[in-house]
């Protein structure tokens, strides 16, 4: 069994670190929030640590799951950040959504010190998280995928190696591309139908067996013609990660036309109060 340090307890590291816990890893946790990781160890087992640097210091392999590329910047390579204790040859997983410019130079950093790392964004919601069936993107070496799948292995349906350093948050950029234009047309449809007077749940039941079909459709329909928009992964995050793939767009020469315009309306969506309403809130602004 490997020992681990896993750093941040939200609403995706928590679950992700019970997983582990529970496959016999010895975990040593470290959130921002020390009553939270305190909680955990109370929960789980395993112990807590003052700093990144102080979890890092005996483990096979550190796993990140943080906020943005400021918090994983610090608890990485901060005064206090697990590179600083991390041992040659341990493994480093991230699974924060950041930016592919910070993946890079994390890998850069972690090869200076003989660290294998992955970039490793996940996707599948808290819900995901909570029944281990995550999809994760990955970047990295062959080597640090082989040494990191078997411990990912406990908390995801699925786990693709995209390619190098960055691929994992690339990919998780286009993830969030494709989610936030096919939430925009569902916010309509949902929309449609209740101005039509249709019977929602007929509607749904005709149009999700064939090529409208969705992820959001299926589990997001019929919460989003009821109002309700608690649901995990909130609109401030989501416009972080929008802003991350609109920011890689000018770099690369890619038009995300759509994307920017979505971003725009979820930035309507905090101005009503919705900022840690669920993505599929987006509705609220053709109901209001």
């Amino acid at each position: 069994m490997a020992r681990i340090a896993f750093i941040g307890l939200g609403v995706m590291g928590a679950p992700i670190a019970r997983h582990l816990a529970a496959a016999g890893h010895v975990l040593v946790v470290h959130n921002r929030n020390m009553d939270k990781a305190r909680a955990w160890v109370e929960a789980n087992g395993g112990s807590h640590a003052a700093t990144p640097a102080a979890a890092a210091g005996n483990a096979d392999a550190v796993i990140t799951c943080v906020g943005t590329d400021d918090d994983l910047e610090a608890v990485c390579l901060g005064p206090h950040g697990a590179f600083r204790n991390i041992r040659a040859g341990a493994l480093f997983v991230d699974h924060t959504t950041v930016s592919a410019r910070l993946a890079r130079r994390l890998a850069e950093a972690g090869a200076a010190q003989g660290l294998h790392i992955v970039d490793a964004p996940v996707s599948g919601g808290q819900a995901g998280a909570e029944s281990g069936r995550l999809s994760i993107m990955c970047g990295g070496s062959d080597e640090a995928l082989a040494i990191a799948h078997p411990l990912m292995a406990h908390y995801a349906a699925r786990v693709v190696h995209i390619g190098e350093a960055g691929s994992g948050q690339l990919t998780k950029m286009v993830n969030q591309i494709a989610i936030a234009g096919l939430l925009q047309g569902l916010s309509e449809a949902v929309a449609f139908t209740a101005a039509a007077g249709l019977d929602s749940d007929k509607v749904l039941e005709a149009v999700s067996g064939g090529a409208a079909q969705s992820w959001q459709m299926v589990n997001r329909w019929q919460t989003m013609a009821k109002g309700e928009f608690d649901f995990g992964f909130a609109v401030d995050w989501m416009r972080k990660d929008l802003g991350l793939a609109i920011e890689e767009a000018r770099s690369n020469g890619s038009a995300l036309p759509v994307t920017a315009l979505v971003d725009q309306f979820y930035a309507d969506i905090q101005a009503m109060g919705g900022s840690r309403q669920d993505t599929s809130s987006l509705i609220r602004r053709l109901t209001r």
